[in-house]
């Protein structure tokens, strides 16, 4: 017994899986086909964190084992602990898989014992072994009282002529949608954040019924499916790329061409319902098995929709919505047509798994914005009509009265952040209508017309007004290898719908008071490009509109971080100021901005949008809105925000401020961080935590004006108001402290140390972190290779270790 508990205390994990948990799971059918074993499976990436403009990756969620049914189709979740600790210690996180993978089974072991948990009972018990592949299958579709045809439809292989595998959410919503049809469901609902791939999850079920020749009636055919949405750029990319397997069996419906020989069918609402005539009327109410609607929260649920018509006629079908958007007032009409959703993969969740880009929030206040506008005495505009003697804010700029100088302000600080950032960065600008969009678009190009000379389309306004033209530029705008446009300023037409994987600044300078829009809008940004270094993305906020979104507690995806700058009317940066990420609603006062009071653009429908009222140049027939070309925008300071000690009132803080917090936060006494912060084991746990909250310390000492301060100094001296020391004085005061150590050891191993300080002393601690590869760089490695050096001059590793620790120590004494 004592033999067999020395071995298993030096048994690693991995050997457990291989000597133990493997054998025991291929014993029970697991791992041959077409029951496959995935072992150690990541099913996330990571979250991106940004610190200090580096990126890094936060850790992997990983699987011990995965036990699949079909190679589509998993059942259970095995998670293995070293034969030394208790099978207890794994049941915790093979539950927390298990939920966010959608499964019903999970086990923990810890190769002897076996504890199987079973959502479908809800039992969690030991075992003598683990259940066969049918054995699982068969309490699953027991459960879930399936139909005896269900496994030929659930356990079609999904489509990968792509090469792209759906990720793990992506395939509980394929699965969880078609267990619903097959149970008879006839209204269904998925809500998936923009920018995850909703169009994959249809596609997959698509494939998955029309091969397997699912159809409502149980006929031997293959089913007919539409694809519905209300703008074409939402049915023409999907038709030509994601559905190109069904080759010949895919139709768009138009009002020419109402073909009734193919299966998979696209269409918009405008063209099955005309102004003249129903085309919809030509298919018999019951020809279509399934109806796919597409950002099914635009409209098409509303009872007093005239779209809604085109439901109501086909009601013999499954109707399938999908929504970026949760349940608040503007999709309330989705949820009470289709049902609460099946499933929900929300931004803040996409983030925290690294699938979407993590984004900052620049908050940039023009004076107009902060105090208001009012005309002056008998004040003209452009057009010699008298402005109306009122006071003006954000809500009413470029809806009431358009103020160029303001529009010129916003123009240069973006040109500017532009220059100092990367100038083909691609960048979204939303405006108030397509009026404002041209006027950004013509500021924008004078003030980037040294560009502008070598790429005549560096710049760009896309709107309905351009047609195709402005179709081909956003076709060059989201070709990831087309350095040009780099700027697109737009109203309505690209809020959604729009995959441009490389858009790097989401610019908001219109109010945008609808939550389902403001999320479309973020996610124009939110898609990952890593190949191409597109890792994360700016908001770049004019109206506050992000500040008072990101404010609701229901949001559902917190920004990496907010900065707030104010600007003169030159767009010149006066004064930044970061914050934490908010969790309340933005305080009452000057900068409570109006609620959107609705564009001047109106949606055609065929994925356009027109502007009402005037061309640029020429005298508006109705007094839309006032022109003020001349003025002044002036600063006249900004708000700052920070989280009061209830976490209701919304302010911004400085950097340093908020490190100070941050640290306070983690460690609650100056000698709490001084302990962790000795050893190099517990140092790199709070590099971690501070990584984790954005901070930097290149970033931090150059906010602080300190370049020459240890990072354990600045922290201190931001949390504690402690007295900073230069790393040169901690340097000498650790020698001075160390003379017994140096006396111990021989001339080398004394200048090794000496020259330790140095290094310290020119690039700080961090180095020490990664000892062993200092010692193979200048001057250490000409004492020899690390391993030399420890035996050489110090006797062994041991006490060259020992002796760096305690150097180490003494700089913190």
């Amino acid at each position: 017994m004592q033999k067999q508990a020395m071995r298993d205390s030096v048994i690693t994990e991995a050997d457990t899986c291989r000597e133990f948990v493997t054998p025991r799971l291929v014993e029970a059918g697991w791992g041959t086909a077409p029951h496959a074993i995935g072992e150690q499976r990541s099913f996330t990436n990571g979250r991106v964190i940004v610190a200090g403009g580096k990126v890094r990756r936060g850790a992997q969620k990983r699987a011990d084992y995965l036990l699949y049914y079909r190679r589509d189709y998993p059942l259970a979740v095995v998670e293995a602990k070293e034969v030394s600790r208790p099978a207890e210690t794994g049941v915790q996180q093979a539950r927390e898989y298990a939920e966010i993978l959608g499964l019903q089974f999970a086990y923990a072991t810890n190769g002897y014992r076996i504890i199987e948990i079973d959502y479908t009972t809800g039992t969690e018990r030991e075992v003598e072994r683990y259940a066969t592949p049918d054995e699982l299958f068969a309490r699953l579709t027991a459960a879930t009282a399936l139909p005896q045809t269900a496994p030929t439809h659930l356990l079609e292989p999904f489509n990968l002529v792509s090469g792209k595998v759906p990720r793990y959410y992506q395939q509980i919503a394929i699965h969880r949608v078609i267990e619903a049809i097959l149970l008879g469901q006839k209204r269904i609902l998925a809500t998936l954040a923009t920018g995850t791939g909703k169009t994959c999850v249809a596609f997959q079920i698509c494939w998955k019924l029309w091969n397997s020749r699912w159809n409502r009636t149980a006929e031997h055919r293959r089913p007919k499916i539409l694809f519905l949405a209300d703008r074409n750029i939402l049915v023409d990319d999907p038709m030509a790329k994601m559905f190109a397997p069904f080759g010949d069996a895919r139709h768009k419906i138009t009002g020419s061409d109402t073909s009734q020989s193919r299966d998979m069918y696209f269409g918009i609402y405008q063209a099955l319902s005309t102004s003249s005539t129903d085309v919809f009327r030509q298919y018999r109410p019951d020809f279509f098995d399934l109806i796919i609607i597409d950002e099914c929260h635009r409209g098409s649920s509303r009872e007093e929709s005239a779209w809604r018509a085109v439901l109501d006629y086909f009601e013999p079908a499954v109707q399938f919505g999908m929504t970026a958007t949760p349940l608040r007032e503007e999709s309330r009409d989705s949820y009470e047509y289709f049902g609460n959703p099946i499933y929900t993969y929300s931004l803040r969740q996409g983030i925290e798994d690294g699938f979407l880009a993590p984004y900052r929030v620049h908050r940039v206040i023009t004076s107009v914005d902060a105090a208001g506008w009012r005309p002056g005495k008998d004040e003209l505009d452009r057009y010699g009509r008298a402005v109306p003697d009122e006071e003006y804010q954000t809500k009413d700029f470029e809806r009431v009265v358009a103020l160029r100088a303001r529009t010129r302000a916003m123009a240069r600080h973006l040109s500017d952040l532009l220059k100092g950032t990367d100038r083909f960065a691609k960048t979204l600008v939303f405006c108030v209508d397509q009026e404002h969009a041209a006027e950004m678009r013509q500021e924008l190009m004078n003030l980037n017309s040294d560009l502008v000379k070598q790429y005549p389309d560096y710049v760009c306004r896309v709107t309905a007004d351009e047609g195709a033209i402005g179709l081909t530029h956003l076709s060059h705008f989201q070709d990831v290898d087309k350095p040009t446009p780099v700027i697109l300023t737009t109203s309505q037409l690209l809020t959604t719908g729009v995959d441009a994987e490389m858009v790097k600044n989401v610019v908001l300078a219109r109010v945008v008071g609808s939550r389902a829009e403001f999320k479309q809008i973020v996610g124009r940004g939110t898609r990952m490009k890593v190949d191409y270094g597109k890792e994360y993305f700016n908001i770049i906020d004019f109206t506050g509109t992000a500040t008072r979104h990101f404010a609701d507690p229901d949001f559902d995806g917190d920004p990496a971080r907010l900065e707030e700058v104010t600007v003169d009317e030159a767009g010149e940066v006066l004064e930044t100021a970061q914050s934490e990420a908010p969790n309340a609603a933005e305080p009452e006062g000057q900068y409570m901005f109006g609620a959107e009071q609705g564009d001047s653009t109106t949606d055609n429908g065929d994925g356009s949008d027109s502007a009402e009222g005037c061309i640029l140049g020429d005298p508006p027939k109705e007094p839309r809105k006032f022109y003020i070309d001349g003025g002044q925008v002036e600063v006249i300071g900004h708000l700052v925000y920070d989280l009061d000690t209830d976490g209701k009132k919304l302010q911004v803080v400085k950097y340093t401020e908020y490190s100070g917090r941050a640290v306070r936060t983690l460690y609650p006494t100056r000698e709490a961080l001084q302990s962790a912060w000795v050893n190099p084991d517990t140092r790199m746990e709070v590099l971690r935590e501070l990584t984790l909250r954005g901070i930097s310390f290149a970033e931090l000492a150059a906010s602080s004006e300190q370049p020459d301060a240890d990072p354990f100094d600045l922290l201190c001296h931001l949390g504690w108001n402690a007295p900073l020391l230069t790393r040169r004085q901690r340097a000498e005061s650790a020698k001075r402290q160390t003379q017994d150590l140096f006396a111990q050891y021989g001339e080398s191993a004394r200048e090794i140390l000496s020259l330790l300080l140095e290094r310290y002393v020119e690039r700080g601690i961090l180095q020490f972190n990664t000892l062993s590869e200092l010692m193979k760089v200048p001057p250490f490695d000409g004492y020899g290779s690390p391993s030399e050096i420890a035996t050489q001059h110090f006797g062994d590793v041991h006490s060259m270790k020992n002796a760096v620790f305690q150097l180490q120590t003494a700089l913190y004494q």
